[in-house]
């Protein structure tokens, strides 16, 4: 599966918005899950990450 999506200005930054499909597919909950970035060979990866958001 291919989405091409553009990026949106955050800040001094750019952000991705990632939709609810995509986070359906990789079973990630933006309330409590992180995600984790990772660069190989020119491709951006993002997984679900082990780590959980911290409530204060």
């Amino acid at each position: 599966m291919a989405i091409d999506r553009k990026l949106m200005r955050n800040g001094n930054g750019w952000a991705l918005s990632i939709n609810a499909t995509i986070l359906g597919f990789l079973d990630v909950n933006p309330e409590t899950d992180m995600v984790k970035y990772t660069m190989d060979n020119n491709k951006l990866i993002i997984t679900k990450s082990e780590k959980k958001i911290e409530k204060k």
